[in-house]
């Protein structure tokens, strides 16, 4: 099977293109290489803006998988329009451009943030989206578009990524358990801002996991799928990060907690996604850690800019505008 995995050049992609390589898929990337590029040789990289695929472009290919767009909240604060373009008009058009081609599947990146604020109760995929900031609004308006297009000979399916974290060759380290690791590291000390609030976590390995599962679902499946390891409360996330820590280097960090309110606070069901896709997470949060250690060597000044989405996304805006 031939698949395309638009955006494969990030945080995700640099797991996910390997592991369908080693499952025997063939597997091309499109990708305009914010992030640079750091996929095995063996797998095609094109940089190429992804509005600028055509259905003759896309002909030859079983499935596309979306990765592409905007990653997170500070992203899509700093520049809106671009968001709502590149996570909801963007994978609309690619799947619309897929389907005349004749792509069985489109597989979209879609996010839990789409949940908001769900008041302590455990959402699945038929529950209410309720979030009302820019990141989660055009992820749900990318899932909508995408889930559109669904027919008998057009699988759709979106997963709603809890927060990923753990290590990937394209590595950041402004995800929660990644920052927290890089934290207790560096300065000794967890700032945790509400210890309350939950989160639905994963691994980037299962998450590639699941993208590998939706890959090679019937394709009589489409739909919206939860996926994540666990809820976690920030407060229990940081304890686990510290006693992991303290367990591999002897040296006991500090949890310094804040209490800052929070308006998005979610957690969900992964029933569907276990049920449907054969889903089963394998990586706890220890186990998220203790890769993140293994490849400590890596890692060099963890204050670079490489590591931080925003960072690379405002100079990128500072060299378009100059």
């Amino acid at each position: 099977m031939k698949i395309l995995v638009a955006g494969g050049a990030g945080y995700i992609g640099s797991v996910l293109a390997p592991l369908l390589r080693e499952h025997g898929y063939a597997v091309d990337v499109v990708d305009l290489l914010w992030f640079g590029n750091r996929l095995p040789d063996d797998i095609r990289v094109t940089r190429r803006d992804l509005f600028q695929l055509t259905r003759e472009d896309l002909e030859g290919y079983e499935q596309v998988i979306f990765l592409a767009g905007l990653s997170n909240d500070p992203m899509a604060e700093f520049d809106p329009a671009m968001n709502f373009i590149q996570n909801g008009a963007l994978p609309t058009y690619l799947a619309f451009q897929a389907k005349c081609a004749g792509v069985r599947r489109f597989i979209y990146a879609s996010s839990c943030s789409v949940y908001g604020y769900t008041v302590n109760q455990l959402y699945d995929e038929d529950a209410p989206v309720t979030c009302a900031y820019p990141y989660g609004v055009s992820k749900l308006a990318g899932e909508r578009g995408v889930l559109q297009l669904q027919d008998d000979a057009f699988s759709t399916i979106a997963l709603r990524q809890g927060t990923v974290n753990g290590y990937s060759p394209r590595m950041r380290f402004d995800l929660i358990v990644n920052t927290m690791f890089k934290c207790a590291i560096e300065d000794g000390v967890i700032v945790v801002n509400n210890p309350s609030i939950w989160r639905p976590l994963i691994d980037v390995r299962d998450t590639a996991g699941a993208f590998l599962r939706a890959v090679q679902a019937d394709y009589a499946i489409s739909g919206v799928f939860n996926v994540a390891y666990d809820n976690f409360t920030v407060g229990l996330v940081a304890d686990l990060v510290k006693d992991e820590i303290q367990a591999l280097t002897g040296v006991k960090a500090r949890v310094d907690i804040r209490n800052v309110q929070d308006y998005r606070n979610y957690k969900v069901s992964c029933d569907r996604a276990k049920t449907y896709l054969g889903f089963h997470p394998k990586y706890a949060i220890t186990d998220t850690v203790r890769e993140l250690f293994r490849h400590r060597e890596e890692y060099g000044d963890f204050a670079e800019d490489r590591y931080y989405n925003i960072r690379v996304f405002k100079q990128l805006a500072a060299n378009t505008a100059g």
